[in-house]
């Protein structure tokens, strides 16, 4: 079943998840239509290739162009509508960044394969849960409804400060007339009364520049009070939920909302400044005792720019936090003279700083203590940001040529590169511009979250087990004195953070049962895990018992199998994975003989075997584990192919495959059919290899059990069969059970 089928078969909350993260940016019936091609092309690596992506937007544009010619023969007016609308979009938005849309697809289908895993949950995580807090949903409806009434509140002072222009300019009219007549006419009784009403005329102008000063007043209120709570918040919930994303959670939407909020408040600000400006040049052509223009206008004015500064500089913001193109799901771990791309954003979208901001990108600025091991970056490190590069029209600059490079210390050697030393040193890349705009010269500074810098690819696993307890542990964005001493984790937390490595990295989370066997690896047999609080060493430094291995090494093994040997099991469920050798013979004991499940060795790193029940003749229940098959012999020979394959010889008897059911009863065949690499009748046949004078070879799984043997044994190697063995399968398997383990 492919991904987009069984993401329409969730329940309506899920589904409006879904709903969510489609838009017009990439439209959900183009989703629907294409649904088995989209999941079949590796976006993950379009997103950080711009040749490969481009291969994938043209043949992506085929695809839909296909699909237009199909409904255009049915005559499906709405559809061809539709279809031509997005036909349009790909090449008008996506041509010259061919990158975003391979982007925006692949966090679709994470996103995508996350709310699958969620589904799966019996509850929601602790983390998860309070991302989606409904008094986080509340606030953000808050903040929209007020930067509306802010903006419309400042351009109802723009009337009325053009009624007290223009209320000025006739007071000042009649008061010039008044001026240009003789002494003698101004004693006349007209003039007297129109002396009068000149007096009424001012007062209203007075009241009306108090009345003024005040609604500005008011609305800078307002700003402030809106930018120092809700605002803040807001933005500080943005970050904290980028900061879950990065390591694998919910993807963080709600940029584009504040990034409205940001416009619409430094829109107003401006028009306050410009309406401050206004009552400045009314002052210059009357003024008066009592005149509160004088006395007001200056506070005003230094709070409105106060404000802008503010603002501007919570609004510069990294987008996308830096990430090795070669390692798209492990961001914040660097190489050494590795390219890495880093997106930044500016929320106040203006017209006029499109092309004018220059952003420059360092490393470890204003850091001297933190490490001994020093960096510079090399490549293209000062960009101007733009609206042409994204494709919602943001303010952005896309950083896609930068490596880190390490220095020679004074010494002329590098830094200390211990194992834990270097994954556990944290390093920032910071980007500083300058904002010059109506006047105001703003210096604006932001940083990457803390990052790992690693030499060798082999430190990745312990860099990136850093990244993750980091960002699980804290919300600072710059302590980079962290691990110094790193504070300890609550389990549940971290248990909810470990699913999510498998569901961003091998689409398919963890169900409470597998979650439960690894919290009882890491604290042992505990009644209840939800407030044990865990250590960093415990996680990723102490080896687990009995063991030359740390848990997360282990855990990290187990996830570069799947990925690159039993992903299609996996992603459909078959393999149980996590679960103790006492909880599989439990499982196991009161089913059908020949029931098997599959599980991770706890003893071999990367490992998997698989068990299976049987009956003696006295009626007793045996048990039968094979020895773990790790990323060399499956490299051999599919896993599918194995379990399909698979023989035992019980003493000198016929050799039989004794796995008949997947638990709890699932046919074998019916489990792994379609993943089998060839079926019977298309399997090679044995004299294809022998017609050069050799003797042909199969690989055949086989083990071998003794009647007297209460141990499970071992399958030998998936070496080359010898022509003696392979005489004796011959007489007692048919020609299609050779065929099908040919290799």
């Amino acid at each position: 079943m492919s991904q987009w089928s069984q993401v329409q078969q969730l329940e309506i909350k899920f589904l409006e998840q879904v709903d969510q993260f489609y838009d017009d940016n990439f439209p959900m019936e183009i989703r629907h239509l294409l649904a088995q091609w989209i999941e079949g092309q590796d976006w993950e690596a379009a997103a950080n290739n711009e040749a490969m992506a481009m291969i994938l937007l043209q043949n992506l544009i085929i695809q839909v162009d296909d699909q237009l010619d199909r409904v255009s023969q049915e005559k499906n007016l709405l559809l061809i509508h539709n279809l031509k609308r997005v036909r349009k979009l790909l090449q008008g938005k996506y041509h010259g960044n061919p990158m975003h849309i391979a982007v925006i697809i692949s966090n679709c289908l994470r996103e995508e394969r996350r709310i699958l895993a969620a589904a799966s949950m019996p509850v929601q995580g602790p983390l998860e849960k309070s991302l989606q807090n409904s008094v986080v949903s509340e606030r953000q409806r808050n903040v929209e409804h007020k930067v509306s009434a802010i903006k419309n509140s400042a351009q109802m002072t723009d009337q009325d400060v053009k009624y007290l222009e223009d209320l000025q300019e006739e007071f000042d009219f009649r008061y010039k007339t008044i001026q240009s007549l003789e002494q003698n006419d101004k004693n006349s009784t007209l003039i007297k009364q129109e002396m009068l009403a000149l007096q009424s005329m001012l007062n209203s102008l007075d009241y009306k520049r108090k009345e003024v000063l005040s609604k500005i007043g008011r609305v800078i209120h307002e700003i402030d009070m809106l930018m120092s709570n809700m605002l803040t918040e807001e933005l500080l919930d943005w970050k904290r939920r980028q900061q879950i994303a990065c390591i694998g959670g919910p993807l963080h939407g709600g940029l584009d909302q504040l990034q409205n909020c940001f416009t619409l408040l430094a829109e107003s600000l401006f028009q306050v400044r410009r309406q401050l400006e206004k009552l400045d040049e009314l002052l210059t052509r009357l003024t008066y005792d009592g005149d509160p223009i004088p006395v007001q206008r200056p506070q005003l004015l230094e709070k409105v720019n106060f404000l802008l500064y503010n603002l501007f500089r919570n609004s510069f913001i990294v987008e996308r936090q830096p990430c090795m193109p070669t390692h798209p799901q492990r961001p914040m771990v660097l190489k050494t003279l590795i390219q890495f791309t880093v997106k930044l954003r500016l929320l106040i979208k203006l017209p006029e700083l499109n092309y004018q901001i220059r952003v420059k990108a360092t490393i470890d600025k204003n850091v001297s203590t933190v490490s001994n091991r020093r960096f510079v970056l090399c490549g293209t490190h000062v960009k101007a940001m733009n609206m042409d590069e994204s494709a919602n029209g943001s303010l952005s600059v896309e950083f896609r040529h930068l490596q880190p490079k390490e220095m020679k210390t004074s010494s002329g050697s590098k830094g200390n590169e211990g194992p834990h030393m270097v994954t556990e040193e944290l390093h920032s890349i910071s980007f500083e511009t300058q904002v010059c705009l109506y006047g105001l010269t703003i210096n604006l500074e932001t940083s990457s979250l803390p990052v790992v810098m690693i030499s060798n690819v082999s430190q990745l696993p312990n860099a990136w087990a850093s990244i993750i307890w980091y960002n699980l542990s804290t919300n600072d964005p710059q302590n980079l004195s962290f691990f110094n001493n790193p504070p300890a984790a609550t389990l549940s937390q971290l248990l909810e953070v470990l699913s999510w490595q498998f569901s961003s990295y091998v689409g398919r989370g963890l169900n409470s049962e597998q979650l439960n066997m690894l919290a009882e690896k890491l604290m042992g047999q505990q009644v209840s895990y939800n407030d044990y609080q865990l250590s960093w060493a415990k996680f990723c430094k102490e080896h687990l018992p009995g063991k030359s291995f740390t848990f997360w090494v282990w855990l990290e093994a187990i996830l570069d199998l799947i990925k690159k040997h039993i992903l299609p099991l996996w992603i459909d469920g078959y393999v149980m994975g996590f679960v103790s050798k006492e909880k599989e013979r439990i499982l196991l004991k009161d089913k059908t003989p020949g029931t098997f499940l599959l599980r991770f060795s706890e003893s071999n790193l990367g490992g998997i075997t698989f068990t299976w029940v049987d009956q003696l003749e006295n009626g007793d229940v045996t048990f039968h584990s094979v020895e773990p098959y790790n990323k060399g012999r499956l490299a051999a020979l599919p896993f599918a192919d194995i379990l399909r394959d698979y023989k035992v010889i019980m003493a000198d008897n016929v050799p039989e495959n004794p796995l008949k059911y997947l638990y709890p009863d699932i046919p074998k065949d019916k489990a792994f059919g379609k993943h089998y690499s060839s079926q019977p009748n298309e399997a090679s046949k044995p004299s294809d290899g022998g017609g050069k004078g050799y003797v042909p070879s199969v690989f055949i799984p086989v083990s071998k059990i003794l009647n007297d043997s209460t141990e499970p044994h071992s399958p030998s190697d998936l070496l080359p069969m010898s022509p003696s063995v392979y005489a004796v399968l011959r007489e007692h398997l048919s020609p299609t059970a050779i065929e099908t383990a040919v290799s």
